[in-house]
């Protein structure tokens, strides 16, 4: 198929703070994307997946002044630590990386303020205001007068004259969105929790910091007393780093021709699937295609985040237990929507038994058995049918799919035990194995690439594996 005759498909992670190091939530995010990144590549498509950081907001400028660091060594250290899960965690290295200090996004972000001017306006602000989720906070949402999500912060009280994107003008705007894309968030309880938010009524947010309080960010157009708020800012990076609005022909290819998808956390609910499609349209640009969201996950009761310091970090789990086993382990443990509670004994057990005694132990028994007993390779049919398998992948539901791969592991065990292919000698058997195995190395492909490609090199060798995952001690 020709590049210009492939479909175009567009997914991007959420920027993540530069304010500390890495979590396994933001892994967790980047790795989903890479999964569909792959497999929509697999499926024909020209993808664009972006990922990067975001560097502006008063708790990256409160962080760097902690640290006693300047604020551009600050925001490039921290930068080059979320550039570098890349390679940790295995991710296509043709992923575009965008920093919110870039100057073309800078750029980017004025000309999309510009482009709002008619849904803009000054006014004094008076608010309850969480540091931790850089968001005004109505009562309604703080438990005891603290942020549920942030409960180790104090609320903020602030008043004075910000900039005002008119969130209100845009709530029908927003339901007839959702009324005409029944599947525009995923999960449906999340799509229905926005719903419900929305059709609340929607009040105006603000959208700068004075200059003189708060001066690490996107100056205004046309005003230097003020700087653009975080959100608005940051949201812009998705269209900002197609090179939007002097690239024409990438962003329509891949914003308003292709099928731009998010992923997000649950706490930017509010920020994906209503603001930033209010900001949309009030630019006239095309809304998201679908925006999916994860839950959080948890240690010791407790959502993992950087600000409260309960975080398990991507380079530890690798350290332990190598790139691939971490996709495993993040990828089929921690559960695409609903909150999941993590812990190294968790982790461990999961590791022996699916990994060292599960997969790898099923390429060592049937590896060596080919290696002794078949002259040659076994011969590799063309794709079976695996549709069932497939459309789990489409729903984003990449837990089930590596549970209908592992059952199918357990089913090829189940199937060593019958046929006792070690005493039978049975060079049909012994081949069949070896293909169905190789139908495993298929599906695992998007998930665990480097394993594929291992397991596929094996089988078209017929060679004896080394130890793929060693168990742990």
């Amino acid at each position: 198929m020709s590049a210009s005759s492939k479909k175009s498909f567009y997914i991007t992670t959420t920027l993540p703070y530069v304010n500390a190091e890495p979590h396994i939530g933001f892994a967790t995010e980047i790795l989903r994307a890479d999964v569909l990144n792959r497999w929509k590549k697999i499926g024909g498509h020209d993808v664009f997946f972006n990922t990067g950081t975001d560097e502006h907001g008063l708790k990256i400028y409160q962080k760097a002044q902690e640290e006693d660091i300047d604020i551009r060594d600050f925001v490039n250290k921290y930068s080059d630590k979320f550039k570098g899960l890349i390679e940790l965690l295995g991710i296509d290295k043709n992923v575009h990386f965008i920093r919110t200090t870039d100057e073309k996004h800078i750029k980017a972000a004025q000309e999309f303020w510009k482009r709002c001017q008619k849904d803009i306006e000054k006014k004094i602000y008076k608010t309850k205001y969480c540091i931790g989720c850089e968001l005004e906070k109505t009562d309604s949402e703080l438990e005891n007068g603290q942020c549920v999500l942030h409960p180790n912060l104090e609320i903020e009280e602030r008043e004075e004259e910000n900039y005002f994107f008119k969130f209100s003008n845009y709530q029908e705007k927003l339901l007839d969105l959702y009324k005409s894309r029944p599947d525009f968030v995923i999960p449906d309880f999340r799509f229905n929790e926005i719903k419900s938010f929305v059709e609340k009524g929607l009040e105006d947010f603000s959208i700068s910091r004075l200059k003189e309080k708060m001066p690490w960010g996107v100056p205004v157009p046309g005003d230097p007393k003020h700087i653009m708020y975080v959100w608005f800012d940051a949201l812009v990076s998705y269209i900002s780093t197609l090179g939007w609005p002097s690239d024409d022909e990438n962003f329509n290819k891949f914003w308003v021709n292709g099928t731009p998808t998010q992923y997000a956390g649950k706490d930017n609910l509010r920020q994906q699937s209503a603001m930033w499609q209010a900001m949309l349209m009030s630019a006239e640009i095309p809304n998201s295609h679908q925006i999916i969201i994860n839950g959080f996950i948890n240690s010791s009761g407790q959502k993992m985040s950087k600000s409260l310091g309960n975080v398990i970090s991507p380079s530890e789990l690798v350290e332990k237990y190598g790139t691939e086993a971490t996709r495993y382990l993040l990828l089929r443990h921690v559960h695409p929507w609903e909150d999941t509670g993590i812990t190294w004994e968790k982790l461990d057990e999961w590791y022996n038994a699916h990994l060292a005694n599960g997969l790898g132990n099923l390429v060592s028994r049937i590896m060596t058995l080919a290696a002794a007993n078949l002259e040659k390779p076994a011969e590799i049919p063309e794709w079976e049918n695996m549709e069932e398998y497939f459309a789990l992948l489409e729903k984003y539901d990449f837990n089930a799919a590596m549970d209908y791969i592992w059952n199918k592991i357990g089913t090829l065990d189940l199937l060593i035990q019958d046929k006792k292919p070690w005493e039978s000698k049975d060079k049909k058997v012994i081949s069949d194995l070896a293909i169905r195995l190789y139908s495993i190395a298929r599906m695992i492909n998007p998930l665990m690439p480097e394993t594929s490609a291992k397991i596929k090199a094996l089988v078209k060798a017929n060679k004896k594996p080394e130890n793929l995952f060693p168990r742990l001690n």
